[in-house]
């Protein structure tokens, strides 16, 4: 196989930025930068929760995605203006709210509804696994002011969740695709996990090809190496200092054992 466009290595990540606070107005809100795909991902706080919720004093976290018009190479028209979400876009928002959801401890959220909302600002492969990995730390600041404003006792976190992409070109298990590798991919793989090595989603499947489970293994052994990665990024981006770091990470690891 020839070698990659950017000269990586096979179990390499693209470079990867989050920029917190770029929304003066959203509880939280962040840029994640993974190579030359950008996502802004914001998290607002809403005072009530869906119908199957009302009077359950448990709350919820769902998510809005879209590309925007010239996030790829050719424009492509708002579906705002089309009339209708596509199923691919309704997928992806579908994905990056269980995603959230399973590491928040929704019964200490209270009746309220956390909207994350993740917009594509320029696309190059992997934008539902950084719209993930960049929601959990807009969310993470919304969850934190709350608490800092005392409408949460604590803050209700589990631990933390990303996602990566990993895939098989030509019998090589490759890290992180940018858009021309996951175009020829012969297997595509989206992995969602937490930083408790338990794995929320794994989306996995073949463009005309079938794999083996050694290959799965390869597939799952470079997520690993990933997540662990974008968990480090996160936790430097979100990094606190004093008594505020002493307060909110022990909150987060006694959520974490439950």
């Amino acid at each position: 196989m020839e070698e990659r466009s950017d000269g990586r290595a096979c179990n390499m990540l693209r470079p990867v930025a989050i920029e917190r606070g770029l929304n003066i107005h959203a509880e939280g809100s962040v840029l994640i930068s993974v190579g030359n795909t950008r996502v802004h991902c914001t998290a607002s706080v809403e005072e009530k929760v869906p119908p199957f919720l009302r009077g359950s004093g448990r709350g919820w976290i769902t998510a809005e995605y879209a590309m925007l018009p010239r996030a790829t190479a050719s424009r492509s028209q708002r579906e705002s203006v089309r009339g209708r979400i596509k199923g691919r876009s309704h997928e992806i928002q579908r994905l990056i709210g269980r995603s959230l959801r399973a590491g928040v401890d929704l019964s200490l959220l209270g009746e309220r509804t956390l909207w994350i909302d993740c917009d594509v600002l320029q696309a190059d492969g992997g934008t539902r696994c950084a719209s993930i990995t960049g929601a959990y730390v807009a969310m993470t600041d919304a969850l934190r002011l709350l608490w800092e404003r005392k409408q949460l006792p604590s803050i209700p976190l589990r631990c933390q969740i990303a996602a990566v992409s990993v895939g098989l070109i030509e019998g090589r298990a490759l890290l992180d695709l940018d858009y021309q590798e996951d175009s020829r991919a012969d297997v595509d793989c989206n992995i969602v996990k937490t930083d408790t090595s338990h794995f929320v989603e794994v989306q996995a499947s073949g463009e005309e090809h079938r794999f083996s489970r050694d290959e799965l293994d390869a597939m799952l052994s470079l997520a690993d190496l990933g997540t662990e990665e974008f968990f480090s990024v996160q936790r430097e981006a979100l990094g606190l200092r004093g008594e505020e770091r002493e307060a909110v990470i022990g909150s987060e690891s006694a959520l974490c054992q439950r």
